[in-house]
């Protein structure tokens, strides 16, 4: 701090000689140069006085950094012994911490690692135990599963071994129809089972019959025969002659034809089929048509709606057999439409034949009821008496009560003895 102010002094004494020299001709008189010259000894002394004062505080100063060093390295020494001191005590302590350290740590540790050993023990017997339970559910859910895999399999197994079978039935059945539609007398068989199932199904069994010989002195029998009743009333019955054919190579070459477009083989097939349909008529009007044991025409019937529908196609051909074989063409609608109105006809028939034993039940019906309306009348009258025998009664019980209430009432024991009734 010293040396800082001798430094500033300085600095300062150099200003103001600056500014005096600076400033020096403007001054230049005998006064002014004597005050100068006063001045500049005074700075000397000045500089001197600062010069002696710095090197005496220098001095001091050095003299009281000697000092400060010595009491310094004293106290540093002093401090170093007491620093050392403290080292080997906070050493000792340190020495007594770790050891305790170390031994609470070894306990620790024992502990921990019995804690891990009871703990692994304790994991080791639940993982068993865990194990041992999956292992079982596992069992019992793999088996279940298996079980039910195969019986899922067996189940399977044995639906396809049904639909092998049910295959195996309809291919027979398949083979069955084809012989059906290849064989003249299956096909036959097979017409007539559906004519039969449409009787079946519309008619009661008593309205026909069949392989019936509906003409007299032949042996032809026709398929069905539809019973009607005679119009002499006397419960005789006429036949209905319902015969079924079946052209089916004639049926399937016209099919052929359409279907390949040729309209020549179309029309050759369709004539074909027309001759046999006419053919199958005349011999229908031969062997079951015999009035007035049958209709005076019979009935015609293809089975398949496609085949009625070609032959309905052929021009004149329905009116042909009509006229003159007395033969109607039915196809499975038309024949149960016709069933249909057979049978609301036979209802007809049974409602008029019973209509006068319905009059006659009627009648008793009325007469019963008359003889009722009499009885009514004489239980009201027996009811009427009754009703007036109770008023009287009534009114007999009333006078009586009114007379006994004049006479002084018994005891219920002396009334009991005296009427001799019973408790």
């Amino acid at each position: 701090m010293t040396d800082g102010l001798l430094i500033i002094s300085l600095v300062l004494n150099m200003l103001v000689l600056i500014v005096v020299i600076v400033r020096k001709p403007k001054l230049v008189d005998n006064g002014s140069r004597e005050a100068f010259s006063v001045l500049e000894k005074q700075i000397d002394r000045m500089d001197r006085s600062l010069l002696d004062q710095f090197s005496i505080s220098r001095n001091e100063i050095q003299m009281s950094d000697r000092r400060t060093r010595e009491e310094m390295g004293h106290k540093l020494e002093a401090f170093n012994g007491t620093l050392l001191a403290f080292m080997d005590k906070l050493s000792d302590i340190q020495k007594q911490q770790l050891g305790t350290t170390e031994a609470k740590l070894d306990k620790l540790r024992e502990t921990v690692e019995n804690r891990l050993k009871d703990l692994q023990d304790d994991n080791s017997r639940k993982l068993e135990q865990m194990r041992a339970t999956v292992d079982e559910k596992l069992h019992a859910t793999l088996e279940q599963r298996l079980g039910e895999s195969f019986k899922l399999v067996s189940d399977r197994l044995e639906q396809v071994h049904k639909g092998l079978g049910e295959m195996q039935t309809l291919a027979s059945g398949v083979g069955d129809l084809k012989k059906v539609l290849t064989n003249v007398k299956t096909r036959g068989i097979w017409g007539e089972v559906q004519l039969g199932n449409l009787l079946e199904q519309t008619l009661t069994i008593d309205q026909y019959e069949q392989n019936v010989a509906t003409r007299k002195g032949s042996a032809d029998r026709v398929e069905f025969a539809i019973k009607l009743p005679s119009k002499d009333g006397a419960g005789g019955i006429i036949w209905l002659p319902v015969d079924s054919k079946f052209p089916t190579e004639d049926y399937q070459r016209l099919l052929d034809a359409q279907e390949a477009g040729d309209l020549e083989a179309v029309n050759h097939h369709l004539k074909q089929l027309e001759t046999r349909l006419k053919a199958e008529g005349k011999d229908i009007k031969t062997k079951y048509i015999d009035p007035p044991h049958t209709t005076d025409f019979g009935l015609l019937f293809l089975p398949t709606e496609g085949l009625y529908a070609e032959a309905l196609r052929r021009p004149g051909l329905s009116e042909w057999l009509q006229r003159e074989c007395r033969v109607v063409l039915t196809g499975p609608t038309t024949l149960s439409a016709l069933l249909n109105s057979l049978q609301m006809g036979f209802r007809t028939l049974a409602i008029e034949k019973r209509s006068s034993d319905v009059w006659q039940l009627l009648g008793a019906v009325k007469t019963e009821f008359g003889n009722f309306g009499d009885i009514l009348d004489k239980t009201h009258k027996k009811l009427q008496e009754a009703s007036n025998s109770i008023e009287s009664a009534a009114r007999k019980s009333r006078n009586i009560e009114r007379k006994l209430n004049k006479v002084q009432e018994l005891p219920v024991v002396e009334a009991e003895e005296l009427l001799k009734l019973d408790a």
